[in-house]
């Protein structure tokens, strides 16, 4: 029998931390920590602890925040992380039953939505978790690289300073769907595991209304003077607007000794090579699954979002893990209620998840086999009511 229950002492925190990271099997572990170190990295009554004959085997941890949807529209969320069972105790439905546990307490706890970042793409469908997001990486090659117009906003360089930071991504939160807010643990964990270097911290903005920031550092130093390949990563780039994402683009482009800059995560969407007189100068290395997004609260999170288009289509959500979510909703460019009328489509927790931000289109769902169509017609309009101009995007990974 799996107990899970809240835990509270500092000596369960840190049990639950190892169990984490052997689960993880490459992720380093944390060493020694202090009295009190623990708790801030955790936030308070977020971590659970999966316990088989007395002993724990598993566990699992969020931070509360909000995720922005589509229309602007900020709801209570819960950013899960640190979900681990010891490889002694797989595959005896512990996994499960922390889970169902941790998704039933923050929704008690009044989160609309839950995301995280998927260490395995198997895992997560099955609780009801969607593929809601991307992220992209790009190489520019600074020798050919050459900007488009002007872009005149004030750079300077500081000090890394995550503190500063910090208040510069809190205060240029954007309208982009998926945008989330980063947790005071976040940064915590940021400033105990910094890289081997430190880096450097560009600002964009007078001091004090900042609007945007880029980390970046240097990698393979050992034969940077040497080499025709001295590549600079962008670790962090954050821009309230195109014109600021232009200006930190512009700066990282005077950077002398560099060959190349390596942009670890930008929005499907970007911007960058169409800033660029030579596109060809950027090239898009890879497309990665970022936010895999879980509704906890489907009437919730349906009605505040908004829509596009002029139809309306009747939604039958189907949510095994939750049955409280399920039910029909008809969802018109006025909002979304419940309703009893028939369902033109249907689908499971997770699929939800997955159109919610607009980044992911119905008609790929119902060619997948995981959308069921009741009326083809309703299709192309739930396209169009979830269809959103921007990309979702959150940038960052917790």
């Amino acid at each position: 029998m799996t107990d899970v229950r809240i835990l509270h002492d500092e000596a369960d925190l840190l049990r639950a931390n190892d169990i984490f990271r052997t689960a993880m099997v490459g992720l380093p572990h944390l060493g020694d920590l202090g009295p009190g170190e623990i708790t801030e990295l955790l936030e308070p009554g977020r971590t659970l602890g999966a316990f088989h004959d007395g002993a724990m085997v598993g566990t699992a941890d969020s931070t509360g925040g909000v995720l922005t949807l589509p229309g602007g529209a900020r709801v209570p969320h819960a950013a899960v992380t640190h979900i681990g069972v010891l490889p002694t105790h797989t595959r005896r439905g512990i996994l499960r039953a922390l889970v169902t546990a941790q998704l039933r307490d923050a929704r008690d706890r009044g989160d609309v939505v839950a995301t995280l970042r998927a260490s395995e793409a198997t895992i997560y469908e099955r609780f009801g978790y969607g593929v809601a997001s991307h992220s992209t990486s790009w190489e520019v090659i600074t020798r050919r690289a050459h900007l488009r117009g002007d872009a005149d906003r004030p750079v300077r360089l500081v000090a890394p300073d995550p503190d500063l930071c910090a208040r510069i991504h809190t205060e240029t939160l954007g309208q982009r769907p998926g945008t989330i807010d980063r947790s005071p643990q976040w940064w915590a964990f940021r400033r105990r595991n910094g890289s081997e270097h430190p880096g450097y911290l560009a600002l964009c903005g007078e001091p004090g209304t900042e609007t945007g920031y880029a980390r970046y550092r240097p990698v393979d130093t050992g034969a940077w003077f040497t080499s025709g390949q001295r590549t600079v990563v962008v670790e962090d780039l954050v821009a309230d607007t195109p014109a600021t994402f232009a200006a930190l683009l512009r700066f990282l482009l005077t950077l002398d000794l560099v060959d190349r800059l390596v942009f670890t995560a930008l929005p499907v969407d970007t911007a960058l090579p169409w800033l660029l007189t030579d596109r060809r100068a950027a090239r898009q290395l890879s497309v990665s699954d970022e936010t895999w997004l879980r509704p906890l609260d489907v009437t919730g999170v349906l009605a505040g979002r908004r829509y596009r288009g002029s139809a309306a289509v009747v939604v039958e959500v189907v949510d095994d893990l939750l049955p409280e979510n399920s039910g029909r909703y008809r969802i018109t460019p006025d909002g979304a209620t419940a309703t009893v009328d028939d369902a033109q489509l249907a689908v499971g927790a997770a699929a939800l998840g997955s159109v919610l931000l607009g980044g992911v289109r119905w008609h790929q769902l119902a060619d997948s086999g995981r959308a069921r169509v009741v009326d083809p017609a309703a299709l192309a309009d739930a396209d169009d009511l979830f269809g959103w101009p921007r990309a979702p995007f959150a940038g960052f990974w917790f």
